[in-house]
């Protein structure tokens, strides 16, 4: 288990604007930049989040939360960032094809789950079931995956939890770092590379990176290479600050650019294979019709003053998301959504005072959508929403509690339609011993529908199926309470954490009979009251300093109350899932080789017969485990670290499988075979090589 599980308070909700998580197992930061399992479980308590209320230990925390560190994030295999979380105990990902992933907390995603980058809140029309994280992940110095309704921080959209994507920290002052990675994966060809330089002289910081990746069609048992799955994504990034006593201030500009083609899963009649397109091949690096080319720009200035008795924090930024579709001509598209967002936030939060400490803020978001192309999937709108908050922390000797209110209100202009709803959270923390401690946590959430669930009409091409809208659709409303027990030592970690979550109007689209146009499922949006019961377990056995044992299981039950079975059941909710790695530490200060592992893990997920079966809407999904290899090592030269090398085996056995929440499971079925859908991708081996520099000025 690489991520041990720790809370996080909603009071920390907030900590996508400015903070920055310090672990001395942290990238390169550190001299004991290091794999080893049993030191990083003696520095567990010693891990420092900066909150909506200053810097927070985790075990004086009440909610949950995850942490993937950067080493972490390295010894991944992944195709985006959502990709390299979604292993995590508790999340899941909405996959369409090679390079598209979408989060799914605890049974949760879309627009329920609020992604947090530069600061700021990702705006990326969110709402498509292919519309993937527009993030760069070579840009992500760690990652926090806060889990339970955070609307106490975040307001509407933030009922599932936040994905907050931290950058790395600055370097120290007088140096300069440089950074460059490059990646290899054998099954569909990805190649990418990263160029990073980072500087500080006297507090005036800078930072830039260049990232390149391309990936031609992936393959798998059943299908052989799946025609449309290739994708190219390329991504820059530019940072200018100020760090000094009385606070920092920094302007960031991001640009992130994606062309994936699409998996439409047509099939030869007669043979059962998959079409394949006549001008190139499958392991070509082109793009084939259909297509999607999606470019998202965001600039943001974030800004934070050291008061006397505070810190007064302002975070505003502007992002544009461009999505083309091209269907008949790779010259003209047929859909072109332009997404225009600004956000906004600002805060006051108190130093602590006799174990107090207080924070109060103003945020919200102005939104403009523009139809360009000659077919529309939703209208045009205009978007605007305001809330404000207010939280109180207070320490009495192993006692931490807290608490938070908030109002939210949100005006769209499609049926002049308005939202608000008054969220808040209450919970507290035992720290029962310096081993042991307990947490409970109850928080309202709110959501308001988005445009897609209001006013869809007409054929997604990225998911294969026509929508519907529902223009009558209320606002999400939602009760969480979550209990989490955790115990660490010198040999063993274990985690446990239960949550309970009844949500009113229940926003989410079935099958229906009725055939808008021909080739494709009609698909209508509708609601309901649901309740979703869960847990995660984790368990992390170090006899040894070197032997490292872990095993989480994570489980959703998500139910529709007061409905018949083949209804009962919410529609894609993750299969229950055990994982398991054994890792070997073979040096931890060798001269040459440093840090040097060796694993092996399995991914076991369980039968999913909890499904929404009316109209084949879903079907059961049979169970499936992968069976994973991984090594990887510091290379040192003169003492110094020159390179980091890892070797990754992922689905060893080559197992042919549907995940539960691939849309492309619900494709063409194989006449030849009688399977319906296209398969994940197979047997997959990923070399990858990172060269850290460090310059003194």
């Amino acid at each position: 288990m690489k991520t041990r599980y720790m809370f996080l308070s909603l009071l920390c909700y907030a900590t996508a604007t400015t903070a920055q998580v310090r672990l001395d197992t942290c990238g390169v930061q550190h001299a004991k930049d290091s794999t080893d399992v049993f030191y990083r479980h003696l520095q567990l308590n010693e891990v420092m989040v900066t909150g909506v209320t200053g810097d927070t230990k985790l075990k004086h925390s009440t909610a949950p939360i995850s942490v993937v560190t950067g080493k972490e994030l390295r010894q991944t295999t992944s195709t985006n960032i959502i990709d390299a979380v979604a292993k995590e105990p508790g999340m899941a990902q909405v996959t369409t094809g090679g390079g598209i992933s979408k989060p799914i907390i605890r049974g949760l995603g879309y627009n329920r789950i609020v992604v947090m980058n530069e600061g700021v809140r990702q705006e990326g029309q969110q709402w498509g079931d292919e519309h993937g994280i527009e993030v760069d992940g070579n840009g992500v110095g760690s990652v926090e995956i806060l889990k339970g309704p955070a609307s106490l921080m975040y307001g509407s959209d933030a009922m599932a939890g936040v994905l907050i994507l931290h950058r790395a920290p600055s370097p120290l002052d007088g140096e300069i770092r440089a950074n460059l990675s490059t990646e290899y994966q054998t099954n569909n060809g990805l190649f990418a590379y990263s160029v990073n330089g980072a500087g500080n002289h006297g507090g005036f910081v800078w930072d830039a990176r260049f990232s390149d990746k391309m990936a031609h069609a992936y393959k798998n048992k059943y299908d052989g290479y799946v025609p449309g799955s290739q994708f190219r994504e390329r991504a820059g990034r530019m940072m200018l600050g100020l760090e000094k006593q009385w606070g920092h201030s920094y302007l960031t500009w991001t640009a992130y650019h994606l062309t994936p083609s699409i998996v439409e899963g047509e099939r030869d009649e007669e043979t059962g294979e998959l079409v394949r397109s006549e001008e190139f091949g499958v392991k070509s690096y082109h793009k084939t019709l259909p297509f999607q080319q999606v470019k998202h720009y965001k600039a943001v200035w974030d800004n934070s003053l050291n008061l006397k008795r505070g810190w007064l924090k302002a975070t505003v930024g502007y992002q544009q998301n461009r999505r083309q579709e091209f269907e008949e001509s790779a010259d003209e598209y047929e859909l072109f959504f332009k997404l225009h967002t600004v956000t906004y936030d600002v805060r006051y939060l108190t130093h602590e005072f006799d174990g107090w400490k207080v924070a109060a803020g103003v945020n919200g978001m102005w939104q403009r959508s523009r139809n360009l192309g000659e077919e529309s999937l939703i209208p045009e709108y205009r978007l605007f929403d305001i809330g404000g908050y207010g939280t109180v922390s207070k320490t009495l000797d192993r006692w931490t509690l807290n608490g938070g209110v908030r109002y939210d209100h949100r005006h769209m202009d499609f049926h002049s339609r308005d939202f608000g709803g008054v969220t808040g959270s209450v919970g507290a923390v035992w720290n029962a011993t310096d081993h042991l401690n307990v947490r409970l946590n109850l928080a309202r959430g709110f959501r308001a529908p988005n445009m897609s669930e209001l006013g869809s009409d007409g054929v997604h091409e990225g998911t294969v199926r026509y929508e519907l809208g529902n223009p009558h659709l209320k606002a999400e409303y939602s009760w969480q309470a979550d209990l989490g027990v955790d115990f660490t030592s010198r040999y063993v970690s274990a985690q446990v954490a239960l949550f309970a979550n009844r949500i009113d109007n229940y926003i989410f689209s079935k099958r229906i009979d009725e055939v808008m146009e021909e080739g494709y499922r009609t698909y209508e949006y509708t609601q309901g009251d649901a309740r979703l019961l869960g847990f995660e377990v984790g368990v992390d056995v170090h006899p040894i300093h070197s032997l490292h044992f872990g095993n989480t299981f994570s489980l959703v039950d998500a139910r529709q109350l007061n409905q018949p079975k083949d209804t009962r059941y919410l529609p894609f909710t993750p299969a229950p899932r055990w994982t398991s790695e054994l890792k070997y530490e073979l040096t931890h200060h060798g001269r040459v080789l440093n840090n040097a592992y060796v694993a092996a893990g399995l991914e076991c997920f369980l039968r999913q017969n909890h499904y929404y079966c009316q109209d084949d809407t879903e079907t059961a999904t049979p169970s499936y485990t992968l069976v994973n290899l991984s090594a990887g090592t510091d290379l040192l030269i003169g003492g110094k670290k020159v390179a980091e090398l890892y070797v990754t085996a992922e689905n060893l056995f080559n197992r042919a499988y549907q995940s539960h929440l691939s849309r492309l499971k619900y494709t063409d079925i194989n006449a030849a075979t009688g399977r319906m859908g296209v398969y994940n991708m197979g047997r997959n081996v990923v070399l990858k090589v990172v060269v850290p520099l460090v310059f003194e000025l």
